[in-house]
């Protein structure tokens, strides 16, 4: 790589800036963890492993070489990094008394550095020194930032390139966009630019959306036309110059509404509902929620007739249905308290290690 950031102390800024989905944090060992979400513990993150270093691997920086744990984003291959880290590093689980599950969470005086995509960008765009890929990624940052009026100080770049342990030769572009009305725009924009003749931007089509609908199609129990659906509704997911790029919309703490703690989750049953969509404002972001209406249980227990909301933690449900679709979902019941007004209801979330891989959100 031709270009390594300076990095900061992890605990810096944190009363400014605190740990927000698609961050990642180094620990001790050198294990890479991805940041889940923007609710965390008060002296953990939640988040799950992705590279440890190792002898040899595809991804390396000036002095080691790492491996990919986490192989794809399905909850089977989330288990395996669970099973890795029981056996040698149990420090990494963390059993929440607020979603009462186990899950992977880093303690804070077990991380090295915070890994922050608006800072490394910014590094990026003002380096005269740029292997390939990271000249690609400047271009379609100043691309996207010059077509939707949106500051480039608003844009992160997330994955390997954040790191610094990247190959130009198979590396994606994966970005951020900061805020709820920016998320908005870009996705706006992005969705007219891909229908423009000499646009950068491209959709999949052909070969590489037959593999990126065979693959979802194979770890899930989606059928090869069900991830067709669920791509044609992808704005976030293409190509910038023959490249793979993907783009998370990210909250900032200033647009969240609750904390880690207000609401309780109980556990329940494996469910699964049809139902409408009744509002999808959140439906960009992770976790990504459908407020939804018109429930009906067709598999499972039938204490759910309550369900007031679908939620995801597997980005590739977002931005699949808007207000007043129907859906078929499948996952885990849980009722939810509200710990600040005492009110309940329940959910269906997808995306549980419960469900071993076979929860899925269908347009019906």
């Amino acid at each position: 790589m031709l270009y390594v950031a300076k990095r900061l102390n992890p605990m810096q800024n944190q009363t400014r800036r605190g740990f927000r989905d698609r961050d990642f944090i180094r620990t001790k060992e050198g294990f890479f963890f991805c940041v889940v979400g923007p609710y965390h513990p008060q002296d953990r993150v939640i988040s799950y492993l992705k590279y440890v270093p190792a002898k040899t691997g595809k991804w390396k920086d000036t002095n080691t070489h790492y491996r990919r744990v986490m192989q794809s984003y399905t909850i089977p291959s989330l288990l395996e990094t669970f099973n890795l880290l029981q056996t040698k590093h149990p420090q990494y689980l963390f059993s929440s008394e607020i979603y009462n599950i186990t899950m992977t969470a880093v303690p804070h005086n077990h991380i090295v550095q915070h890994y922050k995509p608006e800072e490394e960008l910014a590094q990026i765009l003002r380096t005269t020194k740029k292997d390939l890929l990271q000249e690609k990624l400047a271009k379609f940052v100043i691309f996207l930032s010059e077509k939707s009026k949106i500051p480039k100080s608003n844009f992160g770049v997330t994955g390997s390139i954040l790191l610094n342990i990247h190959d130009p030769k198979f590396s994606d572009i994966d970005l951020t966009i900061y805020g709820q009305q920016n998320s908005l725009k870009l996705k706006k924009t992005l969705t007219q630019t891909v229908l423009e003749p000499d646009s950068p931007t491209k959709r999949f089509e052909g070969f590489i959306l037959n593999e990126w609908c065979r693959k979802k199609a194979q770890r899930s129990l989606l059928s090869f036309e069900d991830a067709k659906r669920i791509y044609q509704r992808k704005w976030n997911i293409g190509l910038f110059e023959g490249a793979l790029f993907s783009i998370h919309p990210v909250k900032l703490e200033s647009e969240l509404t609750e904390k880690y703690g207000d609401k309780t989750f109980y556990p329940l049953s494996q469910v699964a509902i049809r139902a409408v969509v009744a509002d999808a404002k959140e439906n960009l972001f992770l976790p990504c929620v459908y407020k939804v209406r018109d429930v009906e249980v067709i598999e499972g227990a039938r204490e759910g007739l309550g369900i007031l909301e679908v939620v995801s933690y597997e980005s590739l449900y977002d931005s699949l249905a808007e207000k007043g679709e129907p859906v078929v979902v499948k996952g885990k019941l849980e009722h939810v308290v509200d710990n600040r007004n005492g009110k309940e209801y329940y959910r269906v979330l997808v995306g549980s290690p419960e469900g071993k891989g076979e929860e899925y959100i269908k347009l019906a």
